[in-house]
């Protein structure tokens, strides 16, 4: 009688490359892992994959059945298909043939509340349920990527071993920790995607104004960005950054890559998502607003293209540029920026966290996306100290060593912001970074001219400067007893 073949310890469900990635990173580590898909094609993929990468212990099935029952119990199963519906369908099958204390966890980039919804749906099957944010990309998944699991606790102390080695691995631990209960998972991997679509919209600005104010080369650029990856700034993106202005036209043979390439940029919805939650928390993220804004406006390629020939005399450079005070500057500025979005990314996770009673360990955060993820960045350890210095920290923009440094780098920021406007070159980012840094360290702003405004037409009443209360005045009545012109309402 031939002996049974061995259960998996954990199963993955949805071999897209992401999914074919993590699973042959969990098998690498030595974990056995099972492997399914609806599309038989990609299951046999999946399998000479993990043959040819090392005899890796991965099993191949071919249908929701057999997939389930080659697992140890309890049964852990990771879902990477495309999020809303697909998920759903996904779940139902499996779902069939699990039992009570299994698990399944959701990797995709999923809208927090379906999470939440599903949780409850699983409780009432017995089964656990956890939304873990993936991040890193294909390259993340396969060689480390930063998790963000939430939901279960039970369910993430089942897999804890397996996720602590699969993960990125840092000086100080595996960029995973068990986020939080609810869709927590799910809202800290949206922020950071909010976080991360300001990232590319400061680094692209950065970019711009090198080029068309200081008139440097793609070889320059590399060379800086490849300088700049070795310093303060030094992360993925700007490395990758570096990594792009080298890469020749094969096609054409003429020129660099980047210059070919369209300037549409398109999106998957987590940065709206981050800019529509931040509205209904009413927490301010300009910044991250404004890179998303830049995706809209990018896609009006044949509106601009008009639009460019209406106001082609306006704008340019007036004056010759000192390039290696430009280079400097730019730098400083992209730093302060970049600081500014990730405080009001880090604002945006504790309103959230307020409202729905996750506990959110910011300085955890911090840690976890210092490797593997679309975000690391050397500065993220600084980040995570500021919050273990003071967990309630209401801002990174006051804690005592980004102050410093963002007054160190002001005066260059408002050169570079200025030199961009003169120039006619758009800096929505900088400028939004830099219009939240004024308006916040602000102790009076003109908000009290709107509240008049308001009490005039609205009778929506103020507060006073020197007394407690609520106040309306008749401001029509009274500028006309005054004698002020003021023009009668219609």
């Amino acid at each position: 009688m031939e002996a049974s073949p061995a259960l998996s310890r954990i199963g993955l469900a949805g071999l897209a490359v992401m999914g074919q990635n993590l699973a042959l990173n969990i098998a690498e580590k030595g974990f056995p892992i099972s492997v399914y898909n609806r599309t038989i094609s990609k299951v046999d993929e999946t399998i000479d994959r993990a043959q040819n990468e090392g005899q890796l212990p991965l099993t191949g099935h071919y249908n929701p059945k057999d997939f389930v029952l080659s697992l140890k119990k309890p049964r852990s199963v990771i879902i990477l298909v495309k999020a809303g519906a697909p998920v759903d369908q996904t779940i139902e099958a499996l779902a069939a043939h699990m039992e009570p204390g299994d698990t399944i966890i959701d990797g995709g980039n999923e809208w927090y509340e379906n999470t939440e919804r599903r949780i409850v749906e699983a409780k009432k099957n017995g089964l656990l349920y956890l939304g873990m944010g993936v991040s890193g990309g294909e390259e993340g998944a396969r060689n480390g990527p930063s998790l963000m699991p939430g939901g279960s606790q039970q369910a993430y102390g089942n897999v804890q071993d397996i996720m602590e080695k699969v993960a990125a691995q840092v000086e100080d631990g595996p960029c995973v920790t068990y986020i939080g209960e609810g869709g927590s998972g799910n809202f800290v991997k949206m922020v950071h995607n909010g976080i991360e679509y300001g990232d590319m919209q400061l680094i692209s600005e950065a970019y711009d104004v090198l080029k068309n104010v200081g008139g440097l080369s793609n070889a320059e650029l590399a060379d800086i960005f490849d300088e700049w990856n070795r310093g303060e700034l030094e992360s993925f993106l700007i490395e990758i950054t570096a990594d792009i202005f080298k890469v020749k036209d094969e096609e054409t043979g003429e020129g660099e890559l980047v210059d070919k390439v369209l300037d549409k940029t398109g999106m998957k919805g987590t940065g709206k998502w981050t800019v529509q939650q931040a509205a209904e928390l009413s927490v301010a993220v300009p910044t991250i607003a404004a890179s998303l804004d830049g995706r809209f406006l990018s896609g009006l390629k044949d509106e601009r293209e008009a639009a460019s020939e209406v106001y082609s005399g306006i704008g340019g450079v007036t004056s010759s540029v000192d390039k290696k005070r430009l280079i400097d500057d730019v730098r400083q500025a992209l730093y302060a920026s970049k600081i500014c979005s990730y405080a009001q990314g880090m604002n945006l996770l504790r309103a959230k966290s307020d409202v729905k009673g996750w506990n959110l360990n910011f300085g955890e955060l911090a840690r976890i996306w210092k490797g593997g993820c679309i975000i690391r960045a050397v500065f993220l350890d600084r980040i995570k100290i500021a919050y273990q210095r003071n967990p309630n920290l209401a801002s990174l923009l006051v804690d005592p060593d980004f102050a410093r440094e963002m007054v160190q780098r002001e005066k260059a920021w408002r050169r570079v912001v200025g030199l961009a406007i003169a120039a006619g070159v758009s800096t929505p980012g900088m400028c939004a970074s830099l219009s939240y840094f004024d308006t916040y360290r602000r102790a009076r702003l003109p908000a009290n001219l709107v509240q008049a405004q308001r009490d005039l037409f609205g009778a929506h009443t103020y507060e006073r400067v020197d007394r407690p209360g609520a106040f309306h005045t008749e401001w029509t009545k009274l500028a006309r007893k005054s004698g002020s012109r003021v023009a009668a309402l219609k």
